[in-house]
């Protein structure tokens, strides 16, 4: 998702210095060596991927029946959340699943319409789960600082609505970036394979790969991806900055603990999304810039997706009670 990046000077020019050969292709068959130097043994990665896999699946797919079945959690939060699940779903099955399958092949290549298919995916996944963290947390602003009014504000039809417009943003924004990318050629190697030392098709080495001009690329990733980046940050920023002030003027001890139980748990989530992109990529460009591109990558498709329903279910009270009530009687409540 590499829409948060911001290009640097080294980035560009050497984009803007080379030039395309004659055999440049459109739809080259790209060979993803993102895991080739992992010190790893490959089985290992193998084992541990698959298990981040199915555990993400099963702990999201609980949360979505669990949820759609108890009418305990009918409150919009939990609507949001479902919401939120299914889209960990998708970012972990656009990107492991091919993974898994290198890991076990020989020569670990995809062509450049599957590529594009992945990025854009990916793309629209990854854009949708931070639109998503930024509505929850207006939901949590409107539940904590106007309580009075929060199911008549966030009813049923607004979260709809914004799910639905966090969908649209985030189509259009791939399918633009996804445009800027068709005219881009890429220069194989004897075999016609292009290598991207990547373990799946991300915005920034494609680019890097690629022999073209990326100017437009890098522009579009600064104005429109920046702007789409602050403008959910600023969202969680000032509806966070507002509920400190609901709660600190909040008469008793026990009212302030249970409002910041509330938010605990979307706090936790934005501690790891954002926190991985502040980490990432607003350090100084440096030589090693490829491999937190990568552990970018493993955070977004493996340990944000995989901690989502843990942590909704460890620090939730409702979610621990509905699911004791699933596997005690073997059914929820409708």
């Amino acid at each position: 998702m590499t829409y948060f990046l911001i290009p640097t000077l080294s980035d560009s020019s050497s984009s803007l210095i080379m030039g395309c050969a004659p055999n440049a292709s459109h739809s080259p068959v790209f060979l993803l060596l993102g895991l080739s130097r992992a010190k790893v043994p490959h089985n290992l990665l193998f084992l541990l991927f698959l298990a981040i896999y199915l555990t993400t699946i099963m702990g999201n797919m609980t949360l979505v029946l669990l949820i759609s079945r108890d009418s305990r959690l009918q409150s919009p939060m939990y609507y949001l959340l479902r919401g939120l699940s299914v889209i960990d779903m998708g970012l972990s099955t656009v990107t492991l699943p091919q993974l898994l399958s290198h890991l076990v092949s020989d020569y670990p290549t995809i062509p450049a319409d599957r590529c594009l298919a992945q990025f854009f995916f990916f793309y629209a996944f990854g854009v949708t789960d931070t639109l998503v963290i930024a509505v929850m947390a207006l939901d949590r602003y409107v539940a904590i600082c106007d309580p009075l009014h929060y199911t008549l504000v966030m009813n049923r039809q607004l979260c709809a609505c914004l799910l639905t417009f966090s969908w649209v943003v985030s189509t259009l924004h791939t399918m633009l970036h996804v445009g800027l990318l068709l005219p881009l050629r890429w220069v194989g190697d004897n075999w016609d394979n292009v290598n991207l030392p990547h373990f799946f098709c991300d915005h920034r080495p494609l680019l890097r790969a690629s022999c073209s001009d990326t100017h437009s690329n890098e522009l579009a990733i600064f104005l429109e991806g920046g702007f789409l980046m602050l403008g959910p940050c600023s969202l969680i920023v000032l509806s966070y900055v507002h509920i400190g002030a609901t709660i600190l003027r909040l008469p008793s001890a026990a009212g302030r603990r249970r409002a910041v139980s509330t938010c605990g748990s979307h706090l936790t989530m934005v501690g790891f999304l954002y926190g991985t992109i502040i980490w990432v990529y607003f350090q100084p460009p440096s030589q090693e810039s490829q491999d937190q591109d990568m552990v970018a990558a493993v955070m977004y498709t493996t340990i944000t997706p995989l901690a989502n329903p843990f942590v909704y279910s460890l620090r939730n009270k409702d979610v621990k009670s509905a699911l004791r009530r699933l596997l005690g009687r073997g059914r929820v409540d409708s």
